[in-house]
């Protein structure tokens, strides 16, 4: 018998279904020789919601959400899966299916003389129920047998379902084996998007990873950057919560903490969770579940009065209404998330309404649904189902659904309910295309139609794929090419109401354009938060002021920082600003360091005190030597007057009324003209000032050394060697000047770098070297002068001029030698200024060591201006 079917018998798919039954059943219809419990798995019997039709649509829905959990030694037959708590949303669901089926069936140019029908079961959000309901709806018998259709009342056209993403994961593996269509209303995750180990699935429900790359938007929009993160340990859970994670490291968000619901636990471990939530100073939390399985944790927020953060919702339980009660409203008042796009159902609420036990008898929910609903119990139905009401209140049958206002028949945005009615509506125009096909232009071989009463799975899978449907201006596609549908949400915000009742009021969308990409919209206008005004603040560190730049903690994320003051020089405008930015060269950051202004310019002008009395003093101290030399013209024919050279005294006073007055070229604007003659100035009449003093000077000394007998010096006696020493002198000055000019000429320039906050207008001095060899055959002159005339102090003579000489050398050196480490002390405006000081006090000290004593014999003692006196033969 073995080798018979081996021959004989094909397997329903090649190359994917391994043979490990041999079953009695050779013909599809399972017409056996034996009894077909003795080839099937050991499983229980499978009841479900049978509406008969020429064509079945399955659908799977988790009516009950809470399963009884029960240990199991395996020393009896392990119990059937008992589910608990139903749920009205998800029996709202189940009507929108047969709705949309009679909707359908009402319509007699949709589908003639087709019948839809419809199977429906209760998954249970178990993977293990949803896998059953899935082989009972494919092989049609209750006692489910694995690779064989049993069907007799209609011909399975495809299942819409389940909500679980796991469930449909394991529904997938089984349809996509079979090529069996599967639209799922709920399930998001972006693995059911891979073709190839799903070939069969379809979603009227956006992927996970657009929702969650929406998700790490909507954080960045409220600016929450430190985040908790709670998933169940289901597939798609931890899928979202690693997307979302990748999504939040790209918007620069940290995450405070990331825990897992676990599912196995009957607490949920919800008393851990509590605490780390307590703990945590993320006030933003994003929860990746199913509506059901957040009920422990909240119940333990609740006990804890854990408030005062934001829940951030995955569309799984952004609209839930079991989680709507208003024993939650302190703690979810203020959630936001994400909720599927809604959609209109015409005629829905009606139909919701008319459903009654007596009008809907194959409906196996119905009654619990209405003892859920009234708080009654069926006499024939309560003691075996178990009691929804601890009274004994019977139901009489005679409750009314229209005065029920509750989740139910709440039609006011359908969501999910809506998918599944577009779910319907899909398979039933796939349907619709292939019952158009003509033979001769049909898809499949040769040219090929399939017919309604005899089509393969297969071949209405070709119709689902390029399905389009028709609106009022276009043709859209429903699917792309992995079976998604066109990504749309809307962002909802949990809301408590007047009466105290949790409302979930649409504040925004999040969608995708085909022009402009993904875009985010939020009315900010209506968001409320609880006790607050303003967006609640989830940051780990507060944000860094202007004129502040973050630092990182070490050990800690990216988010946990510290506020560190720009240094100095520098600038951040922006609130949490990484860096500092450098102002230009002409700008100074202002005292809050967070914008730069223009530096206040300096240079000594003649408008500030100093530069006045410098300039001021410059112009009077050379109106002296002016004096001086028209006092010595008027006596220039007296002794003192013609005594040591007139004519070089005459020189002497001009150079040094000319020296004083080089003072005023370092007061004012530094032109570059100024720049290029103020130190060439001040050098030439400085140097012939000290040249004509040094002439003077050998002179005194030649005509004391001449009187001796036969000296060779009486040849240089006279007044051509004294202009000889003032132009060697002074050429070599000169000719220092011009070269410093010619090779590396001083310039005007704005210095920046001196003094913070200020923009010194200088000249600099070109070639550094120069200004200081000026300088120092400056101070030549002056030292070989006062050594001459230190020697030829007390040479005899009523008045010995070497004295003054050698008093007024000594002034100058004394000036000019603390100058030098003044000089390279200051900066800005007060070096200029001490070089101008500098210069008249030492032009002071050489007018009054060499002329003040002869103008006082001139004017006040002019009876010693004689030569007799001269002579040393004057007054006793």
């Amino acid at each position: 018998m073995a080798i018979w079917l081996r021959n004989h018998v094909k397997p329903p798919l090649r190359g994917h279904v391994v043979w490990f039954l041999l079953l009695p059943c050779l013909m599809p219809e399972c017409v056996g020789l034996w009894s077909t419990s003795q080839c099937s798995l050991q499983s229980p019997e499978v009841t479900g919601l049978v509406m008969a039709g020429d064509v079945l649509i399955g659908g799977l829905f988790p009516l009950h959400v809470d399963r009884a959990t029960s240990q199991t030694s395996f020393e009896a037959k392990p119990p059937p899966i008992s589910c608990r708590t139903f749920v009205f949303q998800n029996y709202q669901w189940l009507q929108a299916m047969m709705f949309a089926i009679e909707e359908i069936n009402g319509k007699p140019d949709f589908l003639p003389n087709i019948t839809l029908g419809l199977q429906i079961y209760d998954s249970c959000l178990e993977p293990t129920q949803a896998l059953q309901g899935t082989l009972w709806m494919l092989t049609g018998k209750q006692s489910h047998i694995l690779n064989y259709h049993c069907q007799w009342d209609g011909r399975l056209a495809g299942i819409i379902g389940d909500a679980g993403s796991s469930c449909s994961i394991l529904m997938a593996h089984v349809l996509g084996l079979y090529r069996y269509p599967q639209i799922s209303y709920f399930s998001t995750i972006p693995l059911l998007s891979d073709r190839s180990q799903f070939p069969s699935f379809f979603r009227t429900i956006p992927s996970d990873d657009f929702q969650f790359r929406g998700l790490a938007q909507l954080l960045k929009h409220f600016d929450w950057n430190w985040v908790g993160l709670l998933a169940t340990d289901s597939d798609y859970a931890q899928h979202g919560v690693q997307v979302l994670k990748t999504e939040l490291k790209k918007a620069r968000a940290c995450v405070a903490f990331s825990e897992n619901v676990i599912l196995t636990r009957p607490d949920r471990n919800a008393p851990y969770i509590a605490q780390v939530i307590r703990n945590s100073t993320a006030n933003a939390i994003a929860i990746v579940s199913l509506d059901s399985h957040l009920i422990p944790l909240l119940n333990e927020l609740v006990g804890q009065n854990i408030t005062g953060k934001v829940f951030i919702a995955s569309e799984a339980w952004s609209t839930s209404a079991l989680l709507s009660e208003k024993k939650y409203a302190k703690i979810l008042s203020g959630t936001i998330g994400f909720a599927i796009h809604s959609g209109e159902m015409v005629g829905f609420k009606e139909h919701l309404n008319s459903v009654h036990p007596l009008h809907f008898p194959s409906d196996i929910f119905i009654k619990e649904f209405w003892e859920a609903a009234f708080g009654c119990q069926w006499q024939d139905y309560g003691a075996m189902q178990g009691s929804w009401n601890t009274t004994n209140n019977l139901c009489t049958g005679e409750e009314k659904l229209d005065n029920l206002y509750g989740i139910y028949n709440d039609v006011t945005s359908p969501r999910i309910t809506y998918n599944v009615y577009r779910a319907v509506y899909v398979i039933a125009l796939a349907l619709q295309d292939l019952q158009s096909c003509r033979h001769g232009r049909g898809p499949f071989h040769h040219e090929t139609c399939a017919g309604v009463s005899s089509f393969q799975s297969w071949q209405l899978l070709h119709y689902i794929k390029n399905l389009h449907f028709q609106n009022k201006d276009e043709r859209q596609t429903i699917f792309d090419a992995s079976g998604n549908s066109l990504p749309q949400y809307d962002i909802v915000q949990w809301q408590i109401v007047e009466d105290g009742t949790m409302q979930h009021r649409l504040v925004g969308h999040y969608k995708y354009k085909a022009l402009s990409g993904e875009s985010l919209y939020i009315n900010t206008s209506v968001l409320k938060w609880t006790g607050k005004t303003e967006v609640p603040i989830s940051v780990c560190s507060s944000s860094c002021p202007l004129g502040f730049r973050k630092a990182a903690k070490q050990g800690a994320p990216t988010c946990c920082f510290q506020c560190v003051v720009c240094p100095v020089g520098e600038i951040s405008n922006q609130t949490d600003s990484t860096e500092c930015s450098r102002c230009p060269s002409d700008q100074w950051p202002n005292v809050r360091q967070d914008h730069c202004m223009l530096k206040s310019i300096e240079f000594l002008a003649y408008e500030e005190t100093l530069g006045a009395i410098l300039g001021i003093s410059s112009i009077l101290l050379s109106l002296i030597p002016i004096t001086i030399l028209g006092l010595f013209l008027y006596y220039r024919n007296t002794p003192i007057v013609r005594a040591n050279n007139r004519s070089l005294s005459y020189l002497l006073l001009l150079s040094l009324a000319l020296t004083f007055l080089s003072a005023l070229a370092f007061i004012g604007y530094p032109t570059q003209e100024k720049c290029l003659i103020r130190q060439v100035a001040f050098g030439f009449t400085f140097t012939l000032c000290l040249s004509c003093i040094l002439a003077k000077t050998l002179m005194v000394v030649i005509a004391f050394r001449a009187t001796k007998p036969n000296s060779d010096l009486k040849k240089w006696i006279g007044p051509h060697f004294s202009y000889v020493i003032i132009v060697l002198c002074t050429f070599c000055q000169i000719l220092l000047c011009v070269s410093w000019l010619i090779f590396s000429p001083p310039f005007s320039e704005y210095n920046t770098s001196t003094q913070p906050g200020k923009v010194i207008i200088e000249c600099n001095e070109g070639s550094s070297l120069a200004f200081w060899c000026m300088l120092g055959y400056l101070g030549l002159l002056a030292f070989v002068s006062f050594v001459v005339a230190f020697l030829a102090r007390k040479l005899p003579d009523s008045f010995n001029e070497a004295q003054f000489i050698t008093f007024s050398m000594f002034a100058f050196l004394c000036v000019w030698l603390p100058f030098i480490p003044a000089y390279l002390s200051t900066r800005g405006k007060y070096t200029v200024a001490l070089e101008s000081f500098a210069i008249l006090i030492s032009s002071s000290a050489l007018v009054s060591c060499l002329f003040l004593p002869k103008s006082y014999l001139i004017l006040v003692k002019s009876e010693r201006n004689t030569k007799h006196f001269l002579m040393g033969r004057g007054l006793k």
